[in-house]
């Protein structure tokens, strides 16, 4: 049964409103993939926090029109699913790389990160991104180091004057 004009606009704006709040997004070809690999991958992406997508190719270049996903335009083309992610920029990239290498049948066509169209092979790039968290914790781990290094050497002088004092007391016990 063919959408009616209300029902395509709804459609639109609700994948927009989708769209807006992202922070990148993926777009494969699903041909080939059979109903129960689908399944499992949305339910893989509701755990990960990713949106999936399946809609219409004309109506995914309206509700791209205008946003930084506006270079997704040129990619939508055959059978599309759409990957967003909300939080983390590489969460979608993450997802789709590990189900294409189960699956064959899930082609990545393009994908976009700041309003970049980046090409299909670059997948493995953003994917190895760390989350914002692993990011801090590298960015803390990097400036901790220094001071760590600052205090074990303010404090080795005082090690050394216990340790000698220890081996005077240990030969003065023996003697």
């Amino acid at each position: 049964m063919p959408l009616n004009i209300e029902q395509k606009k709804a459609i639109v704006a609700d994948f927009a409103a989708q769209i807006s709040g992202s922070v990148s997004a993926v777009a494969a070809e699903y041909r080939g993939l059979t109903v129960s690999a689908m399944t499992e991958l949305r339910t893989q992406a509701r755990e990960t926090g990713v949106y999936v997508k399946i809609i219409p190719n004309t109506l995914a270049r309206r509700a791209v029109e205008g946003t930084d996903f506006a270079c997704l335009q040129q990619v939508l083309v055959g059978p599309i699913v759409l990957f967003l992610s909300r939080e983390e920029p590489s969460a979608a990239a993450k997802l789709v790389k590990a189900f294409a290498q189960k699956y064959n049948a899930l082609e990545v066509k393009a994908l976009t990160l700041g309003g970049d169209l980046l090409a299909a092979n670059e997948l493995n790039a953003v994917a190895s991104l760390p989350t914002k968290d692993e990011a801090i914790a590298m960015l803390m781990s990097a400036m901790q180091a220094p001071i760590l290094q600052f205090v074990r050497t303010l404090a080795e002088p005082t090690a050394q004057l216990a340790r000698v004092l220890a081996a005077v007391r240990d030969q003065k016990e023996a003697a």
